[in-house]
């Protein structure tokens, strides 16, 4: 890990460094940040093996002090062209790239993007980028919540693959099209060979608005096993008043149950996110939420009535710091199924109480 991360500070020294015209000078920035968030979260089903749910990827032990997720990042810009570069480690990279090949799994963005017109905002990025899909991302600070909602942990965070994106001259729509290596993929499935596809239309009416619609269409299994998928995000956040924000968030997928089949298995899940900010340093924010996916083609429990739960929960910010906050999260689970282990029994309910310490740069 440690020669990645000095792979990409030298490469960045040297970018920074080349000898370029006063007005290439004046039109290219190399930038560099970096992350990092530590969390404790305890669990009151006590799990034994201190590894909590199957179905998170985020801030997912108990009763341990942990690294959720840390990357350093080097950025590239210029007028035509742009590269993003980071490496991360925590729980998150662990539990969310275990399918990856070991180099791979340490990867958080690697991508490059060139503009193809001179008189209009038309890039084409390719590489491994954040995923098009959800409002929320793996990078705690910039969600509404501590912890992430059943929809953004069973859909992907990140993608691999090429787009075309358009941002109008106003700065009100942003329309994309993807073409994918899969869901939630940097490899291929093996035996995979299809190609899977994505779209993403975004508008801002105003400062106080934002209506996102995004898509996959695609198969993640091997060719003999094809199933094809499909799935749709779509969301409204509303800055109601300068302190209080809503936003409403509904995500439903379908896939076919075998092969060649005109019959689908069906999930959904319906959010609802509420924020008060009650001045620079302090905030308050909920979340209610279901996940229903009975015939288990993402939350696999094996229960007659499959994974349908509903979750909400409650946080309150801290901002310490401009760039440091500390967060309090209180987070319970209903499901209509015993599905959550306590004592050697299944439960129908889970609670936890999660806290978090991130620093950024």
């Amino acid at each position: 890990m440690k020669k990645y991360i000095i792979t990409i500070l030298l490469l960045g020294t040297l970018l920074s460094k080349a000898q370029t015209s006063d007005s290439l000078k004046a039109n290219h920035q190399v930038t560099f940040s970096a992350y990092a968030e530590l969390f404790y979260t305890y669990d009151f089903n006590e799990p034994a093996n201190h590894m909590r749910q199957n179905f998170l990827y985020s801030y997912n032990r108990h009763n341990e002090v942990n690294l959720n997720l840390g990357f350093v990042k080097a950025a590239y810009q210029t007028e035509k062209l742009r590269a993003n570069i980071a490496l991360m480690a925590g729980t998150y990279a662990q539990d969310n790239l275990m399918a990856e090949q070991d180099a791979l799994r340490y990867v958080n963005e690697a991508n490059v993007g060139v503009k193809i017109s001179k008189n209009k905002n038309i890039w084409i990025d390719a590489g491994i980028m954040p995923s098009h899909i959800g409002w929320e991302s793996a990078i705690g600070k910039d969600n509404v919540n501590l912890t992430r909602s059943f929809a953004a942990e069973n859909s992907p965070y990140f993608e691999t693959g090429a787009k075309i994106s358009y941002t109008s001259d106003n700065g009100k729509w942003f329309v994309s099209g993807l073409v994918l290596n899969g869901w939630q993929r940097i490899a291929k499935a093996e035996g995979n060979q299809s190609i899977s596809f994505g779209h993403q239309v975004t508008y801002k009416p105003n400062d106080k608005i934002t209506l996102n619609s995004s898509s996959f269409i695609g198969n993640d299994k091997p060719k003999q096993e094809k199933k094809m998928r499909y799935f749709h995000d779509l969301y409204g956040n509303f800055q109601l008043t300068e302190q209080f924000s809503t936003l409403f968030g509904f995500d439903i997928g379908a896939e076919q149950q075998f092969k060649g089949s005109k019959s689908y298995n069906i999930w959904y899940s319906p959010n609802i996110l509420m924020k008060y900010q009650f001045n620079e340093k302090w905030a308050l924010a909920g979340r209610a939420e279901y996940y229903t996916d009975k015939n288990g083609v993402i939350i696999s429990t094996e229960t007659p009535n499959g994974f349908q739960t509903f979750g909400y929960s409650l946080n309150v910010d801290y901002a310490i710091l401009k760039n440091v906050v500390f967060r309090t999260e209180a987070r319970g689970f209903t499901s209509k199924d015993a599905i959550f282990m306590k004592k050697d029994e299944y439960q129908k309910g889970s609670f936890f109480i999660t806290t978090s310490l991130a620093a950024w740069f």
